[in-house]
């Protein structure tokens, strides 16, 4: 990830989080935003204990986190990487697309710490990839698609009435 200047930077805590992100508990994956650049990155994490809603059904003796909930944390810290640029705070997205691979398992006990970064963003449409990481290794990582529909449909060609 690139290193840009302490002034465009900021941190969210779990409240200011909830500004940005439409997601709430049980589904906001994302703990802590210790960094965020609009419109370019965010970093954060998810503290992985033993009383989150998935370990005791995936799997009961080897609990982990599934792959499609690691996806979408990837995808909400890009969210927040998109919804803290100006006029954007508290825009619902949805995923377009993705390409994820898996590494290694997220585990209770663990901090699932997570980057994404913006590589596009027009007609709110964004390109992002994203990497969680486990005791500083990959655990997954991928590239993103996200959108704005609000702001995606004033570009889509209308049909005739």
């Amino acid at each position: 990830m690139e290193t840009h200047n302490a002034a465009e930077k900021r941190s969210l805590n779990y409240q200011e989080l909830q500004e940005y992100q439409q997601n709430r508990y049980p589904f906001l994956l994302i703990d802590q935003v210790d960094e965020v650049v609009p419109g370019r990155s965010a970093r954060g994490y998810k503290l992985m204990t033993l009383n989150e809603w998935y370990f005791p059904v995936h799997f009961p003796g080897a609990p982990n986190m599934p792959g499609a909930l690691q996806i979408e944390a990837m995808a909400q810290m890009l969210t927040v990487a998109i919804t803290t640029l100006p006029g954007l705070k508290g825009r619902y997205t949805r995923a377009l697309d993705y390409k994820v691979r898996f590494r290694k398992e997220v585990v209770p006990g663990k901090k699932f710490e997570l980057e994404a970064e913006v590589l596009s963003w027009r007609r709110g449409i964004c390109k992002g990839y994203g990497i969680g990481r486990i005791d500083g290794e990959i655990a997954c990582e991928g590239e993103l698609l996200i959108t704005i529909p609000e702001i995606l449909d004033s570009f889509t060609p209308k049909k005739p009435a």
